[in-house]
């Protein structure tokens, strides 16, 4: 079966960066694909990505060597599952708030006798090759979020899970939990303190701890701080980010003239 490449990055020591596809179009998810992404995620909980684009994302993902990962919308056995029978490697599930979520999303990851996950991986067969059936409850991740009041009062639980591969922290969403306004790359003492809190028990249950960042600063430094994979920026940030960049040059090109 084909490797999973964050898998086997985390088995090598390596830390792993992702890219994050908020838009639903194949043009724009081949184009991050062949920046030197290590993975990429199609996020079909927020964004414009709808289910019938993920099938065609996770293809021109494929033509490269980036590992294609999936955030589903809920803890819900039946997308997760056609997710990864569409051939995403990893799998993000949002709002896990008690160690009864994390196990529903660990046992819908996994063929029995370890899980509950249906045989079916029509298109995961091809892209993951022939004995993929028999291989997948080795190579699948499942990385649960952590964001909420009721996540971090489980969160000893939580990390316990067997079967869970990660944490990963949604940082909006848990400012909104800590009483402060929602934030990516939030500096806030709190909020540090709380992913740090996060990091720590995630480690010491054996679990890998994630960070969804907005800057290649903020990143180098949860990578410091221990973390074992960082999400850098979205297809949404990067098209801004250069054309507003782009406008302003010109701008000051033209007023210096």
């Amino acid at each position: 079966m084909r490797a999973n490449k964050i898998k086997q990055m985390w088995a090598e020591g390596k830390t792993v960066n992702m890219g994050w596809l908020s838009i639903g179009h194949t043009f724009t998810a081949e184009l991050m694909a062949r920046q030197g992404f290590d993975s990429l995620c199609v996020d079909l909980q927020h964004g414009t990505v709808e289910i019938n684009h993920v099938l065609p994302m996770l293809q021109a993902i494929g033509q490269t060597d980036v590992s294609p990962v999936v955030r589903v919308r809920t803890n819900e056995a039946g997308e997760i599952m056609k997710v990864l029978d569409l051939g995403a490697m990893t799998v993000i599930v949002p709002l896990i708030n008690t160690a009864e979520d994390a196990a529903r999303a660990v046992a819908a990851c996994r063929y029995p006798p370890v899980g509950n996950r249906s045989s079916g991986p029509i298109r995961a067969l091809h892209y993951g090759g022939p004995d993929y059936q028999a291989k997948a409850n080795d190579e699948v991740l499942v990385l649960g979020m952590i964001e909420t009041k009721e996540g971090l009062a489980n969160l000893e639980a939580i990390c316990a899970t067997p079967g869970l591969d990660a944490v990963y922290i949604g940082p909006a969403d848990l400012s909104l939990a800590l009483g402060l306004p929602p934030q990516g790359d939030n500096p806030n003492p709190l909020h540090i303190a709380t992913c740090d809190r996060i990091l720590e028990t995630a480690h010491r249950h054996g679990k890998k701890a994630c960070m969804h960042c907005q800057s290649a600063a903020f990143a180098a430094g949860a990578i410091k701080r221990g973390f074992d994979l960082v999400m850098l920026g979205s297809d949404v940030a990067c098209l801004l980010g250069s054309a507003r960049r782009l406008v302003e040059d010109y701008k000051s090109a033209v007023t210096t003239k």
